[in-house]
């Protein structure tokens, strides 16, 4: 029998590149988020920046690399918000390739005096546990039922949900403490509970999309630097391998990496980028 000629083997620009994809990022301009953007970018995706203002989605389009990119208001917790978006993007760009769910609320008190207190489990509002659920969970099951159905009649596509170091693990309350043993806050509950959710609903959308060519897989960040105060950066750095918080900036790579063919026997998994965190 004749030998058969192998295929052509793809090199690894060519896994790497995102050259005429298209690429929603929810969240986009949050603190993570607009890395996201312009890591896409820069690997030759056009962007759909969604966010709740349109205004911020506009300004941050206009510095990414490349052309052609949209911005839009969206709101993640509303079926219409996100069907309204679907349409921009099909009449636009005909198709989606890539969908990011960055979006997410972290518990934030108004009063620092009354945090300890407001943010203890026993204490904890019921408000604050809905909201995380509705935009954390609800939110990511939303923008993937409806942004990445699109993919899955098209037969392929990369969802990535971004999930955190808190979905995996237990908070460690002792980075919240200030060098006097005060407690400022306590991490609360909402925010590991529905990243812990986000984990294993990726794990679902993987296994019942697999074979409609959509590729679904978490990335797990760790904490990243946004001016804390330095009591708290150095509570961080001694509990992390690396003995650092995150810059922003240090997540582009793995979100290509999952975003591009060169993650493409990769679905279900979550990646883990936390400097070590959950390695001690």
């Amino acid at each position: 029998m004749p030998e058969k000629i192998p295929l052509p083997v793809p090199t690894l620009p060519d896994l790497f590149s995102l050259n005429g994809k298209i690429a929603i990022v929810t969240g986009a301009t949050g603190l993570i988020g607009r890395y996201h953007c312009a890591a896409l970018a820069e690997a030759g995706a056009q962007i759909v920046a969604a966010d709740l203002d349109i205004t911020s989605c506009e300004q941050l389009i206009a510095g990414l690399p490349g052309a052609n990119h949209l911005a839009l208001a969206v709101d993640i917790t509303d079926p219409v918000s996100l069907t309204h978006a679907r349409a921009q993007i099909l009449q636009k760009f005909g198709r989606v390739d890539i969908l990011v769910n960055n979006a997410a609320v972290n518990d934030m008190f108004e009063n620092p005096a009354l945090a300890a207190e407001q943010s203890r489990f026993e204490h904890y509002p019921l408000g604050m546990w809905l909201k995380s659920v509705e935009v954390n969970l609800t939110g990511v099951f939303l923008a993937c039922q409806i942004l990445g159905t699109p993919m899955a009649e098209r037969g392929s596509g990369s969802i990535i949900n971004i999930a955190s170091t808190y979905g995996m693990v237990g908070p460690d309350q002792r980075l919240y403490q200030k060098p006097d043993g005060e407690q400022a806050f306590y991490k609360s509950p909402a925010y590991p509970a529905t990243k812990g959710a986000v984990l294993n609903f990726t794990r679902y959308l993987a296994a019942y999309w697999g074979n409609a060519g959509v590729r679904v897989n978490s990335l797990s960040p760790g904490g990243v630097a946004n001016g804390q105060e330095d009591w708290f950066v150095e509570n961080y750095a001694q509990r992390t391998a690396l003995g650092r918080m995150a810059n922003p900036w240090d997540y582009k790579g793995a979100l290509v990496f999952l975003a591009s063919e060169a993650s493409a026997y990769m679905t279900g998994a979550n990646l883990v980028v936390d400097g070590g965190w959950t390695a001690i």
